[in-house]
């Protein structure tokens, strides 16, 4: 099993909204992915409700059979809709890929 983790600070206010707003449309539009990208096997993402520091506002958790199932669905259309927003909100992006034994 191949864990894919992606965390994000997100910007505090951007044309899309606050970044409560922000936070929970990403956690909106990659929720729904599953449903249309069959390669992912879980997925969830969380959202800070206690303002750690350092600061990360968003968390991704995915799991995918090999990396070439994580490579389908980072190419996916849907995926690529949610990339588009994510850049448009995020301030920095940290990603962690690895196999569960």
């Amino acid at each position: 099993m191949l864990v894919h983790i992606v965390m994000w600070k997100l910007k505090e206010h951007t044309e899309q909204g606050t970044r409560a707003e922000n936070a929970a449309k990403m956690k909106e539009i990659l929720e729904a992915l599953p449903a249309v990208i069959p390669q992912v096997k879980r997925l969830h993402v969380g959202t800070d409700i206690l303002e750690s520091a350092p600061e990360t506002h968003a968390i991704l958790y995915s799991e995918f059979d090999n990396a070439d199932d994580l490579k389908t669905y980072a190419g996916h259309p849907r995926h690529q809709d949610c990339v588009a927003f994510i850049k448009a909100v995020a301030e920095e992006r940290r990603v962690v890929d690895y196999f569960l034994e």
